[in-house]
């Protein structure tokens, strides 16, 4: 039996509030009507933020479902730079989009939503320092917290210095990254000329 309007509404908005991102098929799933998200919208109690992707209005977005949805999206990608850095918590910046690295030779996927930054990297480079964080059942790729320093410094000029100086700090002083860590990844990056006075001034401040 169907879901009665008033009871389909209902379902449509604790679905919503549990999951804070319901696509259309999710909705179908759920005996959820095309009518009554049309209608709910049109209130609007709802948000359609993409094509077939909906939320509650004024729902503030949920960086770390972001990662799981750009994951989902893009399953050769590895969650980068500032979006790395605020999964580990090294950073105040709340970035607009998800950065995410991909092969330089490899196919750059058109995605509505979430928003994501494309990032090129070589094999190598997205092979090391890779961790695997399960995220709303998605097994998400996200660099390492040491990794991620050194591709902010590596990308200083797409993201900013600052950034890069306040991972650094952050990373040392809650001890999320050690020296060594930092030195055997900007070796192999080929940074650690770049990194290593700051490392070290960062050290000697007592970070």
């Amino acid at each position: 039996m169907s879901l009665s309007p008033k009871t389909q509404r209902e379902t449509a908005c604790a679905l919503l509030g549990e999951k804070g991102l319901v696509r259309m098929r999710e909705f179908r799933d759920a005996g959820i009507g095309a009518e009554t998200v049309a209608r709910l919208v049109r209130d609007g109690a709802v948000e359609r933020i993409a094509r077939g992707l909906y939320q509650l209005s004024g729902a503030m977005p949920d960086p770390q479902h972001n990662f799981a949805e750009a994951s989902a999206l893009v399953p050769k990608g590895v969650i980068c730079l500032t979006s790395a850095l605020q999964f580990h918590e090294m950073t105040l910046q709340m970035p607009s989009a998800v950065w995410m690295a991909i092969d330089r030779t490899g196919w750059k996927p058109k995605v509505d939503y979430p928003p994501i930054r494309f990032v090129r990297f070589g094999t190598k480079a997205m092979s090391e320092g890779v961790k695997r964080h399960q995220i709303d059942g998605v097994a998400v790729p996200i660099f390492e917290p040491a990794k991620t320093i050194v591709d902010c410094f590596r990308y200083r000029n797409k993201i900013g210095l600052d950034i890069a100086l306040e991972s650094l700090r952050e990373g040392l002083r809650a001890k999320r990254v050690t020296p060594d860590q930092l030195w055997k990844f900007a070796r192999s990056a080929r940074v650690w000329t770049v990194m290593r006075p700051y490392v070290e001034a960062t050290v000697a401040d007592g970070a």
